[in-house]
């Protein structure tokens, strides 16, 4: 690895009862979607239906070949058989745009979930993975590579929320006590850490909306929570920016509120990735790795994660490292079965950190996003997306599928 830093599983955790337009899917034994080939089902979410080609699926590889027949941005997911548990996901499918996501699924039972305008409760069904009879995931030295892989992953998560929840508690304290240039100064770099392990943080429950729900995210009757209703308090915004309203400060016993409420949703991720039975599969390294450049591309590169403190480009760098480090726990699987992709991604990543190394460093402190051109803008996102079409490649070559 060439940075100590941690990628970060690209999980969206979610709450999802039954919802009214789910479509009953009738099962086909093999498993054939539109395409007609074993292991692939179609997808189809539109504003109230999630219509998946079929209930059941024969364990290992499985293709959902998504499409957005809806109006508005979509995200698909395959839930655990508590409706809990994120087995993978796809986020950000605009209208009329197709993503596949490949899981390697053991025999059991799931829910298929759409979250069409990737809000409210979203649409659900149940899904059964029968026993195909043969063994789940790769075997023989792939298999051994790939689980020296996700030790290597599941430490690096341990080591990021370790110093994850150091940082918040220093930040929370400086904040608490009024020491405002202290927690703006540390607001940044003890994000990072949180960046680098988000999509993991999502796979819990409702930990991630109260920790770093932006405004614009907010639905009705949401209370806010987290880094960023703490942001706009340390970077209080004119009315212009505040739509038309003068910006209130949080009282001292609301700013203790916040402080402690933020220390407390990072302490239950610290606890979560140190039970004993934390793990992420290679597959599932492989999706976050490029769910992490999403992030970037739908975030970060346009100045929307960040908008009072400006601070895009710290988030910016830890996504992408984040998606290095779980690209290059892969690394040697990927060189061996299509070292082309290999090189070109070794290639992207090498661009991409360039330009991003003219901005500063996590360390030193970057350019705030309000400072760069728009030729700067726009050359970091040619970068992601130049990188983003070789990543979306990963799942499939480390799988075989």
């Amino acid at each position: 690895m060439t940075r100590s830093t941690v990628g970060a599983l690209a999980l969206a955790a979610l709450v999802l009862p039954l919802a009214a337009g789910c479509v009953s899917n009738s099962p086909t034994p093999s498993g054939d979607g539109a395409s007609g080939a074993p292991g692939v089902l179609s997808v189809s979410s539109t504003a109230d239906a999630c219509d998946v080609s079929a209930a059941t699926a024969p364990s290992g590889n499985i293709t959902f070949q998504v499409k957005n027949d809806g109006s508005d941005v979509t995200e698909f997911y395959l839930l655990g058989e508590d409706g809990l548990r994120v087995i993978s996901e796809v986020e950000n499918v605009g209208p009329g745009i197709s993503r596949d996501l490949v899981v390697q699924a053991r025999p059991g039972k799931y829910f298929t979930a759409c979250k069409p305008g990737m809000v409210g409760d979203g649409i659900r069904a149940a899904f059964t993975v029968t026993d195909s009879g043969t063994e789940v995931g790769p075997t023989g030295d792939t298999a051994d590579q790939l689980k020296t892989a996700e030790t290597q992953y599941v430490a690096y998560v341990k080591d990021q929320v370790g110093a994850l929840i150091a940082g918040t508690k220093e930040f929370a304290a400086a904040y608490k006590a009024g020491d405002d240039d202290k927690a703006r100064e540390l607001y940044a770099p003890t994000r990072a850490h949180w960046e680098r392990v988000e999509p993991v943080a999502e796979s819990f429950g409702d930990l991630d909306p109260l920790t770093d729900a932006r405004e614009a995210d907010l639905e009705d009757g949401q209370t806010w929570s987290g880094w960023h209703y703490i942001e706009k308090d340390l970077w209080q915004p004119t009315a212009d920016a505040n739509g038309g309203k003068d910006y209130t400060p949080l009282t001292q016993a609301e700013r203790e509120k916040a402080a402690d409420d933020l220390v407390g949703y990072t302490q239950q991720l610290v606890d979560q990735v140190n039970k004993p039975d934390f793990t992420f599969e290679a597959f599932q390294i492989a999706n976050g790795a490029k769910a992490l450049l999403d992030e970037v591309a739908n975030g970060k590169v346009t100045g929307e994660e960040e908008i009072w403190s400006h601070t895009d480009l710290w988030d910016f760098q830890a996504n992408v490292d984040g998606a290095r480090v779980g690209y290059e726990g892969l690394a040697d699987v990927v060189e061996a079965e299509n070292p082309d992709l290999a090189a070109e991604l070794e290639q992207r990543f090498t661009e991409i950190d360039a330009l991003l190394a003219e901005q500063g460093s996590i360390e030193t402190g970057f350019t705030y996003y309000d400072k760069l051109s728009k030729d700067q803008v726009k050359a970091l996102a040619t970068a992601v997306d130049a990188l983003s079409e070789p990543l979306s490649q990963l799942t499939t070559t480390v799988t075989g599928a």
